[in-house]
């Protein structure tokens, strides 16, 4: 398992558009994607899941990512959002 801790830059947090992007990025992933906000463990292939979380600009969160192509998926992951998902 790989994990690292990120704080959300983009202003807007992530609302659908980063979420929809994270979602579809990750699904083409074999590992297991988890997004740990306060203690809460969330899907981070769910859509739903990461917008009812309400993770917002300053929100720290820790992706953790399990599995057979982990340190691709945490590679993406890092990318996507220490640059704010482009926004």
């Amino acid at each position: 398992m790989v994990s690292q801790t990120f704080t959300i830059t983009n202003s807007q947090g992530f609302h659908m558009r980063p979420a929809g992007t994270f979602t579809s990025a990750m699904g083409k992933y074999q590992s297991t994607v988890t997004i740990v906000k306060d203690g809460n463990r969330i899907d981070g292939k769910s859509i739903m899941n990461l917008i009812a979380a309400c993770i917002k600009c300053g929100t720290e969160i820790t992706v953790e990512i399990e599995g057979p192509d982990e340190e691709a998926a945490m590679k993406e992951a890092a990318e996507m959002i220490s640059t704010g998902f482009g926004e």
